[in-house]
């Protein structure tokens, strides 16, 4: 079930999420127990929150207070995997714009790290 049923959105886009995020993510989810969890570095008390269906970056010092998440990942029928895949991304603080692609860049590396390990 999602985190962010019932929580007041400011603003939500449709967007494209990189080819490559979106497969790391499919990657790890195949790896690893939903949710991966992680600190984001150089946000204090911001972590990303992967789970089966969304990426939610949250406050973890308000209880897991939603920043920003991607959801709805429209990926049914799928046949290129270097394409981008379209979903929406719900921000619901107002500065939320500013650490959007840093965020994904973080949740990139994390990512590469875990799956990296994993394998060695």
């Amino acid at each position: 079930m999602s985190r962010v049923v019932g929580m007041p959105i400011y603003e939500q886009n449709t967007v494209e999420v990189p080819a490559k995020l979106y497969n790391l993510w499919r990657r790890a989810k195949l790896h690893f127990t939903c949710p991966i969890r992680f600190p984001l570095d150089g946000y204090r008390g911001l972590v990303m929150i992967l789970d089966e269906n969304e990426w939610l970056c949250a406050d973890e010092r308000q209880n897991d207070l939603p920043v920003i998440c991607w959801i709805d990942f429209v990926d049914q029928g799928r046949d290129a995997i270097h394409l981008p895949i379209e979903c929406k991304l719900n921000y619901y603080h107002f500065a939320a714009h500013k650490i959007r692609e840093h965020v994904l860049e973080l949740m990139e590396q994390e990512l590469e790290n875990k799956l990296g390990k994993h394998h060695n």
